[in-house]
């Protein structure tokens, strides 16, 4: 027969009454960052709930991984360079002109100089003697054959310098987070977007958060400013009246529960893996976080949904729950290739011995859980 003291006695029922009170404070519901790992997963369409809870593995990370494809259409791409010899309207033009006589028909002075004439919306400038002729489409050489025969008949000999210089029909215009906004003329040196991005003093963001639109009519395309480099059939011929905006990425994801800091956080790089979105949020609570229960909520499309889920059947968005298990032999694999996607919700359950913790504390007060346990049971 086992006997106790007096003083055992009173440490088995101090322990008692431990327990007894954490597990009241526990079925009556501790302060808690969100749900447990047990309540999502009863939050599952398997158990009647309204989300469907997967388990993320090497096919679902295939499966979900529908980023956005940014690039421009094959109609941007094959567009070839303009050159500067090809006069458009609203161009203005500058021209020469010698006369092999003692009085120039055209003036006092030999040659005589007509300055930024413009070229008509309808492709024509006006040179005295010569009276109207098409300079849209040609280039300036065909243009000064043409001068040149008009002239001819009224004096002679004539001699003709034609020069093109950037206009109102060879320009495009650049906003958005850029060094210098503006109005920028497509030269020689600055005929595809990388060229006219450098002219204009390259953007005011971060390179890898910076997209860049081409607006062409009713027409645009959208590429990454690093892809822009890195990929050189990206760096498309630039067309008069192009329109160019640089903007920064505005895709987010939000980080709740057990993780080093709560809140909405921007991607920051063109694709973001959940295991670089939990860095990106200082990582998980050593003393807090439960590995085993990190979840990614999200709406998923009807065809990702049921690509991850094997059916057919699914119409309109889908709420989905990913969970990752950080401390499954492949766990670290998985959370690197599952990717993040733009309103994504990225929530961390407590680990179980951080609510054991909580009950310790509110039965005990402010001294650590171990210490407080010491003290009853030796009291």
């Amino acid at each position: 027969m086992i006997s106790f003291s007096s003083r055992q006695a009173r440490c088995v029922l101090r322990q008692g009454a431990v327990a007894l009170v954490v597990s009241a404070l526990a079925s009556c519901g501790l302060p808690s960052a969100g749900p447990t790992k047990g309540q999502i997963f009863a939050g599952s369409v398997q158990r009647e709930g309204d989300a469907f809870v997967v388990s993320v593995n090497d096919r679902v990370s295939r499966a979900t991984a529908v980023t956005p494809v940014l690039g421009f259409s094959q109609a941007f791409k094959g567009a070839s360079a303009l050159t500067s010899d090809i006069i458009r309207p609203g161009d203005s033009l500058g021209f020469s002109i010698w006369e092999n006589v003692d009085n120039p028909l055209l003036g006092e002075t030999n040659p005589t100089l007509l300055n930024d004439v413009q070229v008509d919306s309808a492709g024509y400038v006006f040179v005295p003697y010569a009276g109207r002729v098409r300079a849209a489409g040609n280039t300036p050489e065909a243009l000064r054959l043409l001068i040149t025969q008009q002239l001819e008949d009224q004096t002679p000999d004539p001699q003709v310098e034609v020069r093109r210089m950037a206009g109102d029909g060879s320009t495009v215009s650049v906003v958005g987070a850029i060094n210098a906004q503006g109005v920028y003329p497509i030269e020689r040196s600055t005929g595809t977007l990388a060229s006219m991005l450098a002219s204009a003093g390259g953007v005011s963001i971060e390179p890898e958060t910076a997209e860049i639109t081409v607006f062409r009519g009713s027409q645009s395309g959208t590429v990454w400013l690093q892809d822009l480099f890195d990929n050189p059939s990206l760096d498309i011929a630039l067309r008069p009246g192009d329109r160019i905006l640089v903007e920064e990425d505005t895709r987010t994801f939000t980080a709740m529960g057990a993780t080093s800091s709560q809140s909405r956080v921007p991607f920051g790089t063109p694709t973001l893996s959940a295991l670089e979105a939990l860095a990106r949020v200082g990582g998980l609570v050593p003393s807090a976080s439960d590995p085993t229960g990190v979840f990614v909520f999200r709406n998923e499309p009807a065809e990702v949904a049921g690509s991850v889920l094997g059916r057919n059947d699914l119409v309109g968005a889908q709420r989905m729950v990913y969970v990752l298990n950080l401390k499954e032999p492949n766990g670290v694999f998985h959370a690197r290739d599952f990717a993040i996607r733009d309103g994504d919700t990225i929530y961390v359950t407590e680990a179980p011995f951080a609510q054991w913790s909580k009950s310790i504390s509110l039965v005990t007060g402010s001294l650590t859980p171990i210490a407080n346990v010491e003290t009853l049971a030796g009291g």
